[in-house]
Formats: structure tokens, sequence, C-alpha cells
């Protein structure tokens, strides 16, 4: 597979992955989508992107945490792989390629969550990537 997996550093490299990303932030706009990583920017949200053939493939969005229960980790907010290229190994390419980084860093795990109706999303974290279900993630709307 020749494909080339980079950081997406200006506003107009996020708004070539801003289609891929809106497959998994439906909600979003694509200035609501520039503001937001804007903004998340100095807190270490780093974006990166899968390209195939100059397109981009696969998305992903994430940051360099230190917390007591994962000391340093890397957490992984977005990942996303376009419809039309699913079951390709773009998404195993760019979390592995995040798994590294996360080495690189000194981390010692990489985490997530993902939604509850993301059956299949769930089944390639846990049979294909190796995480483990630790634990449920609670939101209240204010």
């Amino acid at each position: 597979m020749a494909h080339e997996i980079r950081e997406l550093k200006t506003v107009d490299e996020w708004k070539m992955a801003f289609p891929v990303m809106k497959q998994l932030r439906t909600h979003l706009t694509v200035e609501e989508f520039v503001d937001l990583v804007t903004e998340m920017q100095p807190q270490g949200y780093r974006l990166f992107a899968l390209m195939d053939e100059g397109k981009v493939a696969a998305v992903t969005g994430v940051a360099q945490q230190l917390n007591l229960y994962y000391g340093k980790n890397m957490y992984v907010y977005d990942l996303v792989t376009d419809e039309a290229g699913r079951s390709k190994g773009y998404g195993e390419a760019i979390l592995s390629y995040i798994h590294e980084l996360a080495r690189e860093l000194g981390c010692g795990k990489v985490a997530l969550t993902s939604g509850l109706q993301r059956v299949d999303a769930h089944r390639f974290y846990e049979d294909k990537m190796g995480y483990e279900r630790k634990s449920y993630a609670f939101v209240r709307e204010l």
C-alpha cells in the first residue's frame, strides 16, 4: 500500500481533511472545525492524515497527556477512515503510527474513548489493535 502519514499544520491542510473528519464529527461545520483545532493546538492537539494517492484516506487527532491513572500517555480524540476506504488497512496504519509516535515521546499508553454505538470500531480496537476495554465514559449536559 503506497501511502504516507503526515502531520497537518496549516488551515488549508485542516480544511482538506475536514470531509473525512466530518464523517465522524457530523455536527461540525468546516469553520467550527478550524476554530476548534486552532484553539486546541496550544493544549497539544495534533492532527495527522494518512494520504493515499494525494487524497486524505484517514484522519486522527491526538494529544500527549499526563494524568494520575495512565501517567504520560497519548490520547486519541478522533480517528476516522474515509467510508470509501474502509477495510483497506488505513485505520491500522495510522493508529500504529500514533503508537510509534507515543513511544518516541516517552508515553507508556495510548488511550481513547469510543461511542457505545460504534460496535465495529470496538471490534477493530480490541481484536485488531490490542486495546482493552477499561472503563465507561460519562458525560452530563449543562
